[in-house]
């Protein structure tokens, strides 16, 4: 839901661009680049996905050094680029660019990502996999977390898409909110284990 949710305020925001869907982007910046009037919407694509590029690896280096409470700080971090972005108006873009991509690398096994929190397309093959697998009589519900996850970034899309006309970038905040009760909801369960 969150990936959902500060997506559609980066949409809104910057006009048409995305903040977490960067194979969006990609489209986007190749046929800009085909275009004879393209070149300013380039330099915008090409600098939302190197700092997409530079969150995942931001993100993926906290998890590598912090490998028992690395989701937390994660979290926390993502937190705080939010709480940045609710209140920086222009410029917030930027880092809710950074927060998405590190957002990517909270759900990991073995140093890769185990669940996409920002891009669905992987997640709508997945139901489609498993619903022929059901149709061909194999494991009968294996496709419902997926559509639940899809659904989750899809509510929280429309979420964030209903509260920013209201509230602008400070609908972040609810965002950031969320991002600490997670880092919280981590540090928790990671004392229980």
């Amino acid at each position: 839901m969150l990936a959902g949710y500060v997506d559609a305020i980066g949409f809104q925001h910057l006009g048409g661009y995305f903040v977490s869907f960067m194979s969006g982007n990609g489209t986007m910046l190749a046929v800009r680049l085909v275009e004879p009037d393209g070149q300013g919407a380039v330099a915008v694509l090409a600098t939302l996905l190197g700092l997409f590029v530079a969150g995942v690896m931001l993100g993926t280096l906290v998890r590598l050094s912090l490998p028992h409470h690395g989701q937390g700080v994660l979290l926390s971090l993502v937190a705080a680029l939010l709480a940045v972005s609710a209140v920086s108006g222009g410029a917030g873009a930027l880092a809710m660019v950074v927060a998405m991509g590190a957002l990517n690398a909270t759900f990991e096994r073995d140093g890769e990502v185990s669940i996409g929190v920002t891009y669905m397309t992987g997640t709508l093959v997945k139901i489609g996999q498993h619903l022929a697998r059901m149709v061909a009589g194999r494991a009968r519900w294996d496709w419902l977390p997926y559509l639940a996850l899809w659904l989750g970034f899809v509510i929280g899309a429309a979420m964030g898409a209903w509260l920013f006309p209201r509230w602008g970038m400070a609908a972040l905040a609810a965002a950031s909110g969320a991002a600490l009760f997670g880092a919280g909801a981590s540090w928790r369960l990671r004392k229980a284990i």
